[in-house]
């Protein structure tokens, strides 16, 4: 019986065995791109790797790798369509659980789509607001649990889960820190306390520079407020409890248009 069955199941050919291996390779290449493009956003965009080491991140390099990680996403997506066995259709690659399908694989589609549509209206400038840009995190979770799930189907867990726990790990870490309250950020030093200062802070902004992405808003909404015509308002002199926000949307703002006088700024 066993006989019986081997021979009703065809062996993979060599051309689809190339195929996956290009699919399964693309795949690590754009998993571990993908989690150091997050790593990076979020450590230039906050400012903490100047705050680190004094120097300011090339912007130029979280672009690099977001547009490596598309690239090397794509193809793993895109080879599945040559396989001899017709197992992947067009509909498939785009749409969820069309005809079918695992979650795992509607999970790696929406992500990776998730993924494009950011990277498009980041790209947009002043036409789409900074909030759209935040479903990244969405994104690289989806695109996070398609690779695991994805790894654990295929048997190659066991072979990539060091590497795959080395990239996500600073990724995860910096994700939570990135969505604490600046007080707690206040207590652990990412950021710089304002209590007991006498000296207040002074805010001014370049309109020149300004996208109106309403970053500084999310971090500090009482001080920063985006109007309906798109114009920022803002507190000039905002009072001593509300530095670590202040300091929190000058970091955060992806333009530096905010820049913070006295209170040792």
């Amino acid at each position: 019986m066993t006989a019986a069955l081997l021979a009703v199941i065809p062996a993979p050919s060599p051309h689809d065995s190339g195929v996956r291996d290009i699919a399964t390779l693309s795949a690590r290449f754009a998993y571990s791109t993908m989690c150091l493009t997050l790593a990076w956003g979020i450590l230039s965009a906050t400012g903490w790797i100047r705050r680190a080491t004094g120097h300011e991140a090339l912007r130029g390099g979280h672009v690099v790798l977001a547009v490596f990680s598309l690239a090397t996403g794509s193809v793993h997506g895109l080879s599945y369509l040559f396989l001899d066995d017709g197992s992947f259709g067009v509909l498939a690659l785009v749409i969820p659980f069309a005809g079918g399908g695992f979650a795992r694989h509607a999970a790696g589609v929406v992500g990776l789509e998730l993924f494009i549509a950011v990277s498009v209206t980041a790209a947009l400038g002043r036409r789409v607001k900074g909030w759209f840009h935040q479903l990244g995190y969405l994104s690289v979770g989806l695109l996070a649990i398609h690779s695991w799930l994805g790894a654990s189907a295929n048997g190659n867990l066991a072979t990539v889960w060091l590497g795959g726990i080395t990239v996500l790990t600073p990724a995860v870490v910096l994700t939570v820190l990135r969505v604490l309250p600046p007080r707690a950020l206040v207590r652990i030093g990412l950021l710089d306390g304002g209590a007991g200062r006498a000296e207040r802070v002074m805010i001014s902004v370049d309109d020149k520079k300004c996208h109106s992405y309403a970053i500084c808003q999310a971090e500090a909404p009482q001080v920063f407020q985006l109007q309906g015509d798109g114009q920022l308002r803002y507190l000039r002199k905002p009072g001593a409890r509300q530095l670590p926000l202040v300091q929190a949307a000058a970091r955060a703002c992806p333009m530096r248009a905010i820049h913070l006088r006295g209170a040792g700024q």
